[in-house]
């Protein structure tokens, strides 16, 4: 096993468990405004139609094709049209009261603070996200997770996304240290595991479900505390 000097950890998906605090905060949602009202019948269809349009806004996002403002103006008011309900009488609140909500949620995936722990001693820990400056900051520290990293980097912060390696380069650049001094490990293939191959940076692809990878990645691992027998 090659000794690295620094970790690079994905967020969402990875250590914050995206989809329980996320499901949970929509229930709540349906609930507070009332949605059964507006043509959402159950939390069920909110969180189905939800998932149906979410994924394919992010995608759109990583790629460059809508900003930050599209996706959260149009959100739910694709949800709404997706669960067959009219997107006009989307509550002006939903969209700033999910960001809130949801991350406030402390929810983390299964062995997260154990393995954390077992690392912290060892290696300097950074995450590269996606996510926006301002909610991925309150996801770490509600969940408790910001006293693990040191330095946080964002898409918002420096204008380019995963797989972009300009993203990796960044943080490389304000830590001091090169491609070879650290490793990625991240859940999705696109973003974390091919981006990281663009930087020239090793790859640990977390896979907790399955679903496989068509690139080869330098580590696979099905949950988080397998990392104990790679670093």
């Amino acid at each position: 096993m090659k000794k690295y000097k620094h970790l690079f950890f994905d967020l969402d998906h990875t250590l914050w468990d995206y989809d329980r605090n996320v499901q949970e905060s929509l229930t709540e949602l349906h609930d507070i405004h009332k949605l059964h009202g507006l043509g959402i019948r159950d939390a069920e269809s909110l969180i189905k139609a939800f998932y149906n349009v979410n994924f394919k806004l992010w995608e759109m996002y990583d790629v460059g094709k809508i900003d930050r403002d599209s996706l959260r103006t149009s959100r739910f008011k694709l949800v709404f049209e997706n669960a067959g309900a009219d997107p006009q009488h989307v509550p002006e609140l939903l969209e700033p009261d999910f960001m809130h909500r949801t991350s406030s949620k402390r929810y983390l995936l299964p062995y997260t603070l154990e393995i954390l722990d077992y690392l912290k001693p060892k290696y300097p820990m950074h995450i590269i996200t996606n996510g926006f400056d301002e909610s991925q900051a309150k996801k770490l520290h509600t969940s408790g997770l910001r006293p693990y990293f040191d330095l946080i980097v964002t898409s918002e912060t420096t204008g380019h996304k995963k797989p972009d390696a300009r993203i990796f380069q960044y943080a490389l650049d304000n830590l001091g240290i090169n491609n070879q001094d650290v490793v990625m490990i991240g859940d999705n293939p696109n973003s974390d595991i091919l981006g990281a191959i663009n930087a020239n940076i090793d790859q640990v692809y977390f896979d907790p479900h399955g679903k496989g990878i068509e690139v080869k990645p330098t580590y696979m691992i099905k949950h988080l505390k397998e990392l104990e027998g790679l670093l």
